[in-house]
């Protein structure tokens, strides 16, 4: 996986995730805490998930194939995809019936100390693991604002890290309350009022990160940035006087295709064209070194009536 792939990111998430759960399973089995289940398997669902992450960014990293002649980048988006819906499926609709069933059958809590605990530790190891995404998006997202980051990001990883580690830390602080208000009052109602809330959040973040990943999967150009800078890169004012059209697709989150119909001279011979095609290209590879796939069609200039 390349570095804006946020590797480093997937496994501090992952290790984190997964001593996380491992308490928060020991303090469902100490305290009754319907907060702390749903809490234990969000943290499995987020494992998980880094798994599916590494798992596509592996296979993305395949030769391209007769069959498949533009590579298999496409399997960072597929996988970015298969995580929303396990954090819909098995984060959220999860906690909204756990949450639910406490409502209806509350009971106190049993040895308080260790919720509290586990959610305690929990906070302090997610924070570790949304500090170390925070650290890796930064190189990336230039001036963009965090929301824009999450929009126009084309590598799924970053994104994905950032909403289940800002999701998770958020979670945490409902389930504290729902713990909390149980002990004040002594009513396990709060418990399964703070489930339900973590199950919302966790479906909504997970319809945000399905929203996204489709975009991705349908399809995306460069952006704006990009295509300026191909635009600028193309037109050498000499062998190649304009560009006519030109459409970009991302391919992977580190492959660019860039076709283009290019006007040329009309008395310019067809070496003199060849050799402009191929100085086109490499201008366009120095300005967008992720503009891997181009094809450029030489035409003459027809302005409309």
């Amino acid at each position: 996986m390349s570095a804006s792939g946020g590797t480093k990111a997937i496994v501090a998430a992952l290790g984190a995730n997964l001593a996380i759960a491992a308490a928060k399973f020991v303090a469902f089995a100490f305290s009754g805490s319907s907060s702390m289940l749903a809490e234990g398997v969000h943290s499995i669902a987020d494992a998980g998930n880094q798994g599916l992450l590494l798992l596509g960014g592996k296979k993305a990293q395949r030769a391209a194939t007769a069959e498949h002649p533009f590579g298999y980048g496409r399997e960072r988006y597929i996988y970015g995809f298969l995580v929303s819906i396990v954090l819909f499926t098995i984060g959220g609709v999860f906690a909204l019936y756990e949450g639910w069933e406490k409502i209806r059958h509350p009971h106190p809590l049993d040895n308080w100390y260790w919720p509290v605990g586990v959610l305690v530790f929990a906070v302090i190891a997610e924070g570790f693991s949304f500090r170390t995404a925070i650290k890796e998006a930064d190189a990336l997202r230039g001036q963009q604002s965090w929301a824009q980051f999450v929009r126009r990001a084309k590598a799924p990883e970053l994104p994905v890290v950032l909403l289940e580690d800002f999701g998770a830390l958020i979670g945490l602080v409902l389930a504290l309350c729902g713990v909390g208000l149980t002990l004040a009052t002594g009513d396990g109602v709060w418990d399964g009022i703070g489930t339900m809330a973590i199950g919302t959040l966790l479906v909504v973040i997970a319809l945000v990160l399905a929203a996204e990943t489709k975009s991705l999967l349908l399809g995306e150009a460069a952006g704006p940035d990009q295509v300026a800078r191909i635009r600028t890169a193309l037109v050498d004012g000499d062998a190649v006087t304009r560009v006519i059209h030109m459409r970009t697709l991302h391919l992977g989150p580190d492959e660019l295709l860039v076709a283009a119909k290019i006007a040329v001279r009309h008395d310019d011979t067809a070496v003199r064209i060849a050799d402009a095609i191929d100085a086109a290209e490499a201008r366009i590879r120095e300005a967008v070194p992720i503009a891997r796939v181009i094809y450029l069609e030489p035409d003459i200039f027809r302005p409309s009536a």
